[in-house]
């Protein structure tokens, strides 16, 4: 015989021992969120699958008969116990403090996320932040991470996202020498024959693809060249020594374009794209996260 407790055998168990707490069905009722009827029926039903009769009905009063009394006696710590562990985890949930787990790409964690940390830190000293920085698009849900920070072309639908930049502008640069050598490119397919500085796509491996666009025109052009990295802000540095032409983030790239260590090329078409974004699960949100989410957005907007 399977002993194992049902949904049902437990919600009956519970209406029995909310009106023997309450001592009224009108009162356990409303309580319970349900209808007097109902949980008569409730009480009726476990009545009748335990072939003893647990309460003593009058048309002002009900109280336990005394099967009842020792099935509520023994049934009282168990309910109390579990109404602790949920009010505990309701605590913990609502509290700021635990640990709070971040997959970020390397370009976000150190040129937009690590300038806030410090200030987060101070405000919210029990919240443990524990971040990995990682290029590859990961499911974080999957891995277990509360929240991720992406470029916002590369959010999944079901995810909510909060900005964390601006907008961003790829450039690509080349130094004066190697121009001298080398020519300058005009457009986009022209790079095809010169030496380009190239990096992999953290996901699969493939070099990456320089992608253009220019008044509705979109291309993708498959460079090559000397060098290929895992870590494109290596780039910069062998541009302005004229090894090549880079592709970088305007960021990596503008103090050497003003001193003018480097060029900038085909800038009419790299337009600007969505930034960064922190982005979660659409499910219930705990509170060490909704405080990130709460302060990237407050200095977003400053």
């Amino acid at each position: 015989m399977n002993n194992a407790l049902t949904g049902r055998d437990f919600a009956e168990l519970k209406a029995f021992m909310m009106i023997v707490t309450h001592g009224s069905f009108t009162r356990a009722a409303a309580y319970l969120g349900i209808t007097p009827s109902t949980l008569s029926t409730s009480i009726r039903q476990l009545e009748t699958r335990l072939q003893v009769r647990l309460l003593n009905r009058t048309t002002r009063s009900v109280s336990p008969t005394s099967a009842g009394e020792r099935l509520f006696q023994r049934l009282r710590p168990v309910f109390s116990s579990m109404e602790e562990a949920i009010d505990e985890l309701r605590d913990t949930d609502m509290r700021l403090a635990g640990r709070l787990r971040l997959n970020v790409s390397r370009v976000a964690a150190v040129h937009y996320l690590a300038p806030l940390l410090g200030e987060f830190i101070e405000a919210y000293p029990e919240i443990m932040l524990d971040v990995v920085v990682d290029d590859r698009l990961v499911d974080i849900v999957a891995e277990r991470f509360d929240a991720g920070i992406r470029l916002g072309e590369k959010l999944h639908n079901d995810m909510i996202a909060r900005r964390l930049s601006g907008d961003l502008l790829m450039k690509v640069v080349a130094a004066p020498a190697y121009l001298e050598r080398h020519g300058r490119p005009e457009h986009p397919r022209e790079l095809v024959h010169h030496r380009c500085l190239t990096y992999r796509n953290p996901s699969d491996g493939s070099v990456y693809r320089w992608e253009f666009e220019r008044g509705g025109e979109r291309l993708e052009v498959a460079v090559s060249g000397p060098i290929i990295v895992d870590e494109p802000a290596m780039l910069s540095t062998l541009a302005c020594q004229g090894s090549g032409i880079g592709y970088q983030f305007a960021h990596q790239v503008d103090e050497m374009l003003a001193d003018g260590r480097l060029v900038q090329l085909l800038d009419e078409w790299t337009p600007a794209f969505p930034g960064f974004y922190l982005y979660y699960s659409a499910r219930q949100v705990a509170a060490p996260l909704r405080a990130l989410i709460d302060f990237i957005a407050e200095r977003a907007g400053a």
